[in-house]
């Protein structure tokens, strides 16, 4: 059948070359891409959640494990996205790998990841700032920073929309649209931003460390650390957004193992010092609220250092709506590359080498989304939308090492079975970690794109119509 049917390798860098994105990406780039969209809600906002709620001072062994998986599945991006230098991460390589049904449920779940993700960062940019507002005592009207109560929820007041969200947004995705290598020196100046941020934080809370805070280590067990490391996974989300930026590299087959494997590293041992100072200084009971550092900043009375951290969290969290939406409109222009969504979509800028009309259409959504949906609902289905393609592609990359032994690999996993079945089990663990209630939402979001695929994709995918031809 062809939806069984792989794509060849070398069929899918051939026909990237007749629509391909302009290279304007080096080494140093994806780092800083991949820290841009690492660093930010995750180390802002659910360590405290994490530690209060799950893990205790243990969140820091959470991110231990949820780093571990990361790094297995780095590894597996890394040989990929060497051999497979082409927009569209998971889903092209799957498509190479496992054939056309399981690239398109992996695409589709990335649309939820990368989507859901934005939407749920430029909430948290909202927040942040009107938070800053209200501290300079002009505080910004309360119907126009909160989304509509749309499920009636009990003790929640609904706004008319989330007009910071959304205006962020479409600034981004304004960026985005004029290109990439502009987008990418903006993001690293606000990645200089909020790393000064961080060391500040670090500075000013090492020697106010009470190791009194740090007992119990493990108030909830062993069992609330795997479930810490579950939730806060949402930190790790978008490392592998730099893999998407595969054919916008100058050199692809040095700098993405590079910006994959650096940027993930640097950013899980920050996670460990920030999570580790966190909640030496404040007992782990305090931290669930929306501004963790901030608070545990003021609670030692450093009150303009509290002011600085929200600074460098807006900084972090526009950033990372960047890279997410960066990667949204990555995945979504090679789907359509490849006839699986409207052609029409792939079109590139002749100017700006973008592509702007999918660009402008997810940032659309995705303004549509933080300025009106109640996003506690759903943001955590991005966790397991993740987790499901890393595991897939894990499987690629073994399937691929027996079907294809003699393909050029310019990057080779070390210890390739290890590492691949250290990602499936790993991912494989955090998945069932997470609430039932995201399984159900996961399921429900998984049989919606199979009925698309069904009556759209698998209709115009050139696959099928090679295979009726034949």
């Amino acid at each position: 059948m062809s939806i069984f049917r792989i794509k060849p390798i070398a069929d899918i860098i051939e026909h990237s070359e007749r629509k391909r994105l302009t290279k304007s990406l080096g080494a140093l780039d994806l780092v800083l891409l991949g820290i841009g969209c690492i660093i930010g809600m995750g180390i802002f906002v659910l360590t405290g959640v994490g530690a209060a709620k799950y893990a205790g001072p243990g969140i820091v062994f959470s991110f231990v494990l949820s780093g571990t998986a990361c790094v297995f599945a780095a590894l597996i991006y890394a040989e990929l996205a060497a051999m497979v230098p082409v927009a569209g991460s998971a889903y092209t390589y799957t498509y190479a790998a496992l054939g056309e049904a399981a690239a398109w449920i992996i695409g589709w779940n990335l649309i939820l990841e990368y989507a859901v993700a934005a939407g749920a960062v430029a909430s948290g940019w909202s927040g942040y700032v009107t938070g800053i507002f209200e501290a300079a005592g002009h505080a910004l009207p309360y119907a126009y920073t909160h989304a509509p109560n749309w499920l009636n929820e009990p003790g929640k007041d609904g706004g008319i929309m989330n007009l910071p969200a959304i205006l962020i947004t479409l600034f981004v995705t304004v960026m985005l649209v004029f290109g990439t290598s502009k987008s990418a020196k903006f993001n690293m100046v606000l990645v200089i931003v909020k790393l000064c941020t961080l060391t500040l934080f670090l500075a000013l809370a090492a020697p106010n460390i009470d190791v009194a805070n740090w007992e119990p280590f493990l108030p909830y067990g062993w069992g609330g650390v795997a479930t810490g490391a579950a939730i806060i996974f949402f930190a790790y989300i978008g490392f592998d957004a730099v893999s998407t930026s595969a054919e916008e590299c100058k050199n692809p087959n040095r700098d993405l193992p590079i910006g994959l494997i650096g940027s993930l590293l640097i950013c899980t041992v920050l996670y460990i010092l920030v999570a580790g100072a966190l909640t030496g200084i404040v007992s782990y009971k305090l931290l669930d609220n929306g501004e963790p550092l901030a608070f545990a900043l003021r609670s030692i009375g450093y009150n303009f250092g509290s002011v600085l951290v929200a600074v460098g969290a807006i900084a972090g969290l526009t950033t990372v709506l960047l890279v997410l939406i960066y990667g949204q409109t990555r995945i979504f222009f090679a789907m359509a590359r490849d006839q699986l969504l409207p052609e029409r979509f792939a079109k590139i800028h002749p100017r700006f080498g973008t592509p702007y009309i999918m660009t402008i259409v997810t940032g659309v959504v995705v303004a549509l989304v933080a300025g009106f949906a109640p996003l506690h609902i759903i943001a955590e289905l991005a966790n397991i939308g993740t987790l499901s393609a890393f595991v897939i592609v894990a499987v690629g990359v073994l399937v691929l090492r027996k079907a294809q032994p003699d393909v050029k690999r310019p990057f080779r996993c070390p210890a390739i079975w290890f590492v691949g079945l250290g990602a499936i089990l790993s991912c494989g663990y955090l998945m069932i970690s997470l609430p039932a209630t995201t399984w159900e939402r996961f399921g429900i979001w998984t049989f919606i794109g199979i009925i698309v695929y069904a009556f759209y994709g698998y209709r115009k995918s050139p696959l099928h119509k090679n295979a009726k031809k034949a």
